[in-house]
């Protein structure tokens, strides 16, 4: 069986590469649950040119105060599966 990390990984690749337009909300976990996984707890402000999507950004990482960063990687790896409907090994 593989690490949390390897399947973290294979999510985060299936993921990029994905096509399919998916709903705001489903985008901000996924932007929220990847900076938690790899950035911790001392992520900062978003970046982008928008005041309203960094605000977006910003309540979506508030919203994962409560967890760790490896239940952001488990959260990430069943949004990828959930979404794909395959599993990640």
């Amino acid at each position: 069986m593989q690490t949390l990390d390897e399947r973290f990984e294979i999510a985060f690749e299936i993921a990029s590469a994905m096509t399919q337009k998916l709903p705001p909300d489903t985008m901000l976990k996924f932007y929220a649950y990847y900076k938690l996984a790899t950035k911790g707890k001392a992520y900062s402000t978003p970046s982008g040119e928008s005041q309203l999507r960094n605000a977006f950004k910003l309540n979506a990482m508030f919203q994962l105060n409560n967890i760790t960063e490896d239940e952001a990687k488990e959260k990430y790896i069943e949004l990828v599966e959930n979404i794909t409907q395959q599993k990640i090994p």
